[in-house]
């Protein structure tokens, strides 16, 4: 296979097609410890894409309850399992690697969903990809096991902790808030004989051709996150198509001067828990240095926001603030290697971090660069670290600009949120 650079594991990995990268990449950040679970995402996507018969099953987004709850079941249990029988050593980092800004978190040891199928490999091979196709019971109901929080022993998975001290606790669970990730080494691209999948070069979002697809399921097969889905009435796959024509700015209302906007299910957050965008992608292929656009901000500067198995190899564009109470192995498993930079710098965010991060779901249109203004020191608080340590929080009441496309100011918002009161004699209470 040909040889192409993961930046997320630090090396060099194997893939069926040579590297092609995008102008700009479709990528995104979700704030685990913000998300109630309303699921607004999940229904706005519902009624908008997969209201049709044959798509009853299809949650192109969905919002699953961790550490038992996944759609469809036991998606990422399965494949970790597949991975670790290819992995005899475990899917383990190297530690001593070198780490620099092209490889943050060192380098992965182990293989990844395309090595391990690779001495299976040729070109009438029956698997390309490392996967498996789940069963009709495994997509039955998409919000299994709900709100079920986790304690005692983990069972077969083994141990995760059993911490007293604050973030991390006994009884834990939180919310995984999931999409197509667009990777940047698609699976579903990978494993799909019709050559019906493609990454559009404008802005990397992933697309199935309903013209070339023939339903072989190979996609559904090969992606881990299982975000390829087979339509039984169209006979061919589905999956998230990142709005394009939100992002392409055709929304007459949003977009009156084509502004690119975010996607539906980003847009209707109730939470603010996410941010969309599109990141500068250069001749090399790796991303762009480009520090005042947020996403680059929050993924390459910060590294506080992680991918979501890394060690899958497909390099996925979706990108995780891991929550701060949940025992550091499994978000380790989860997340990589840098969870707990990550937490440590989200549980006492310093004053550029807390800035940026008052841009989550501030607006609909997409911000491509940002800026800050320096306020008023507002107070000193005092912050439990993970390490059940204390630290002085300073926070400033600094204003964040973040403009669009074209360089218009579409956001401008305070660190401080203000307080409007109304007259009494004026406004009275109606309820």
């Amino acid at each position: 296979m040909p040889q192409v650079y993961n930046w997320q594991l630090g090396r060099k990995m194997s893939y069926p097609y040579d590297e092609a990268h995008p102008r700009l990449q479709f990528a995104f950040v979700f704030n685990t410890n913000r998300c109630i679970a309303c699921q607004t995402c999940t229904m706005a996507c519902k009624s908008t894409w997969t209201f049709s018969r044959g798509q009853e099953y299809m949650w192109w987004n969905n919002v699953e309850t961790k550490p038992f709850g996944g759609y469809p079941h036991n998606w990422d249990a399965k494949i970790l399992n597949l991975l670790d029988k290819a992995n005899p050593g475990g899917q383990r980092w190297n530690d001593k690697a070198e780490k620099s800004h092209e490889a943050p978190f060192g380098a992965f040891d182990g293989k990844t969903i395309f090595e391990a199928a690779e001495k299976h490999y040729d070109e009438q091979s029956a698997q390309r990809v490392l996967g498996y196709l789940p069963t009709d019971q495994e997509w039955s109901a998409p919000n299994i096991f709900e709100d079920n929080a986790r304690g005692g022993q983990w069972g077969s998975l083994g141990q995760f902790g059993q911490s007293t001290q604050l973030p991390e606790h006994k009884v834990w669970f939180f919310y995984l808030q999931r999409l197509c990730n667009h990777c940047t080494y698609p699976g579903c691209l990978a494993a799909c004989p019709r050559q019906a999948i493609y990454k559009r070069p404008e802005d990397g979002i992933v697309l199935i051709d309903q013209n070339r697809c023939n339903g072989y399921r190979k996609c559904v097969e090969a992606c881990p996150y299982k975000k390829a889905m087979y339509r039984t009435t169209t006979r061919t796959s589905e999956k998230c198509v990142g709005c394009y024509p939100r992002i392409e700015g055709k929304d007459p209302e949003l977009s009156p001067n084509g502004e690119p906007v975010e996607t539906r299910c980003m847009s209707v957050c109730v939470g603010k828990i996410r941010m969309q965008g599109l990141v500068k992608i250069d001749e090399s292929g790796r991303w762009a240095s480009d520090p005042t656009n947020p996403l680059y901000y929050l993924i390459r500067e910060r590294q506080v926001a992680l991918p979501l198995y890394p060690q899958f190899g497909t390099e996925p564009n979706g990108y995780y603030i891991p929550p701060r109470w949940v025992p550091r192995a499994y978000l380790t498993q989860m997340f990589g290697p840098g969870v707990q930079s990550a937490i440590e710098q989200y549980s006492c965010p310093d004053r550029d971090l807390l800035a940026v991060l008052q841009l989550f779901r501030a607006t609909q249109q997409i911000i491509f660069r940002y800026d800050v203004v320096k306020g008023p020191k507002v107070a000193e608080i005092e912050v439990t670290m993970p390490d059940g340590s204390s630290r002085v929080q300073e926070i400033y009441n600094d204003t964040v600009l973040g403009y669009n496309k074209f360089g218009v100011e579409v956001v401008r918002t305070t660190v401080e949120e203000p307080v409007f009161e109304r007259d009494a004699a004026l406004h009275a209470n109606s309820i």
